[in-house]
C-alpha cells in the first residue's frame, strides 16, 4: 500500500509538471519552433531524408471508411483536432465570461483582427501579380525558386496563407521580451488573437471545404445535439462523449469540411458555466486537461511534419521566390500594417476606445508579434496548394515570415518594455514619501511575471520630472 501511495504521489507530481511546462507560453512556443526547424532538417539532411519521408507517407486507414491518410496527413487532420478543440474551448469561455463577452471592451482588438486579416492577402496577391507581370518567365506566369512557371491563378490560390496569427508563439515573444509592459498590451494581443483564431476557422470552412453529400451534414447536426447534451450532464460520461467527438471528425471528413473544424464545433458547444454546484468553469476546466495534450504532443508534431518539406536546394532564390515573398511580406508587413490602420481609424474616426491609458503607436511591437502565423498559416498552406512545390515554398514562407516578425517584435518589445520599467522605477522613486496606495499602481500578472503598470501614473509623472527640470 505504501508503494501504491508513493507512485500515485510521483505521478501525480510528474503531471502537474507536465501541465506547468503546457501552461508556460514561452517553454511549449519553443518546443514547437524545435519541432519546426527539425523537420525542416530532417527532410533536407541527406542521411535522413528517405526515413523521414517513408515514415510521413505511412499509411493508416479506419475499417468500413473511406479514410485512409499517411501520418503526415495524420498529424495534420488528426492530431491538429485537439488543438481546435482547445482552440474552441477558449473561444467560448471568452465568449461567455472573457474578454469577448463585453463588445464594447473587445471592439478595437475586434476591429484589429479584421484588418490584420484583409492587408495580408492584398499584399500577397499584389506580390505574385507584379512577379507575374514584371519577372522572370512569360507575363501572367510566377516563376520559383527552382524555375518552373506557375499560372498566376493557381499561385494566387494562397492568398490565405498569411492571415494568421498564432496566439501561442505570438504569447512566447511576449513573454520572452515584454517583461514589464503593461497588462492591457497583453489582453489586447490575447483578444485579438482570439478572433484571429475564429476568422481563421471561418475562411477554412468557407474556402477550403469540397463539401460532399447532404446526409453527412445531418450526421454532424446529430454528434453536435449529442454532444450538448452529454456535456451537460451532472456526470458526464466520456466514454460516450469521446465516441461523439471521434464520429463528429470522420462526419466532418466525409462531408468534405476540414475534418479539425470538428474540434471547434464540439468545443463551442461546451457549457463555460459553472453548472451541478460546481467550483469551476466546464468549458475552462476542460481546456486545462487538454492543453498538455495540444501544447506537447500534438502541436509539436504537427509542426514536425508541416515544415519537412524536402527542397532539392535551399538558396538565396527561394527567399526571392513570388511564393515565399509574398507570404513573408504579407506576414511581416501586411499583419502590422493591417491593425495598425484599423486601431487608428476605429479610435479616430469610429469613435471606439482602447484601455485606459493605451495609445495607438503603444500597440505598434505587439501588432509586429501578429505577423507570427505558424500553425494555422501551415494548415492553410497545405490545404491551398495541390501542387506540391507550391505547398512546400507556401510552408517555407511561412517559416521566413514567423521568424522574422517574432525577430522584430522581440527588438521592439524589449525596448518598449525597458522604457517602461525605467518609468516605473522613476514613479516609485518619486512616490517614496507616499502612502501604500501607489503600491496598488503594479501588479504580478501571468506565469511570465509580466508586470501590469499603470500607464497613466508614468506618463504623469514623466510629465511632471519634465516640467521639474525644465
Amino acid at each position: 500500500m505504501e508503494v501504491k501511495r508513493v507512485t500515485e504521489t510521483n505521478n501525480r507530481g510528474l503531471w502537474r509538471s507536465i501541465h506547468r511546462v503546457a501552461a508556460s507560453d514561452t517553454i511549449s512556443g519553443l518546443i514547437m519552433l524545435g519541432f519546426a526547424l527539425a523537420g525542416l532538417l530532417l527532410a533536407n539532411i541527406p542521411a535522413t531524408a528517405h526515413m523521414f519521408e517513408t515514415i510521413a507517407e505511412i499509411h493508416i486507414g479506419i475499417p468500413y471508411t473511406n479514410i485512409n491518410l499517411s501520418v503526415g496527413h495524420w498529424a495534420q487532420d488528426g492530431l491538429l483536432t485537439v488543438f481546435f478543440l482547445v482552440v474552441g474551448l477558449d473561444l467560448k469561455q471568452e465568449l461567455t465570461t472573457g474578454s469577448l463577452a463585453n463588445p464594447k471592451a473587445a471592439a478595437v482588438p475586434m476591429a484589429c483582427a479584421v484588418g490584420g486579416m484583409l492587408v495580408p492577402p492584398a499584399l500577397f496577391l499584389l506580390t505574385v501579380f507584379l512577379f507575374s507581370s514584371f519577372g522572370p518567365g512569360p507575363v501572367g506566369m510566377d516563376v520559383v525558386a527552382t524555375g518552373t512557371a506557375h499560372e498566376l491563378a493557381d499561385v494566387s490560390q494562397g492568398w490565405a496563407v498569411p492571415m494568421a496569427t498564432d496566439i501561442a508563439f505570438s504569447l512566447t515573444v511576449l513573454a520572452l521580451f515584454a517583461k514589464g509592459l503593461p497588462g492591457s498590451i497583453r489582453a489586447f494581443l490575447m483578444t485579438l488573437a482570439t478572433v484571429d483564431d475564429l476568422l481563421a476557422v471561418i475562411v477554412i470552412a468557407l474556402f477550403f471545404s469540397n463539401l460532399n453529400a447532404w446526409y453527412w451534414f445531418l450526421g454532424i447536426v446529430l454528434c453536435a445535439v449529442a454532444w450538448a447534451w452529454l456535456v451537460k450532464r451532472r456526470r458526464v460520461p466520456w466514454v460516450a462523449v469521446a465516441v461523439v467527438g471521434i464520429l463528429s471528425w470522420v462526419m466532418m471528413f466525409e462531408a468534405g469540411v476540414h475534418p479539425t473544424l470538428a474540434g471547434v464545433l464540439v468545443g463551442l458547444l461546451t457549457p463555460a458555466r459553472e453548472m451541478h454546484g460546481e467550483a469551476t468553469l466546464r468549458a475552462e476546466r476542460y481546456k486545462d486537461k487538454l492543453q498538455p495534450f495540444s501544447a506537447l504532443l500534438a502541436l509539436p508534431i504537427f509542426a514536425l511534419f508541416a515544415t519537412g518539406v524536402h527542397f532539392e536546394t535551399i538558396s538565396v532564390a527561394m527567399l526571392v521566390s513570388p511564393v515565399v515573398l509574398g507570404i513573408a511580406v504579407g506576414l511581416v508587413v501586411g499583419k502590422p500594417v493591417g491593425i495598425m490602420l484599423t486601431a487608428w481609424l476605429s479610435t479616430h474616426l469610429a469613435g471606439l476606445k482602447l484601455a485606459k491609458g493605451l495609445r495607438v503607436r503603444d500597440l505598434f511591437p505587439a501588432a509586429c508579434a501578429c505577423g507570427i502565423g505558424f500553425t494555422v498559416s501551415f494548415l492553410i498552406a497545405s490545404l491551398a496548394y495541390a501542387d506540391t512545390e507550391l505547398s512546400g515554398e507556401a510552408r517555407f514562407g511561412v517559416l521566413v515570415g514567423s521568424l522574422l516578425s517574432a525577430a522584430i517584435a522581440g527588438v521592439l518589445l524589449s525596448r518598449q518594455a525597458r522604457r517602461f520599467r525605467e518609468h516605473a522605477a522613476e514613479s516609485l522613486i518619486d512616490g517614496d514619501d507616499q502612502t501604500d496606495e501607489s503600491d496598488d499602481e503594479y501588479e504580478v500578472v501571468g506565469e511570465d511575471g509580466s508586470v501590469t503598470v499603470s500607464i497613466d501614473k508614468i506618463r504623469s509623472s514623466g510629465k511632471t520630472e519634465r516640467k521639474t527640470r525644465s
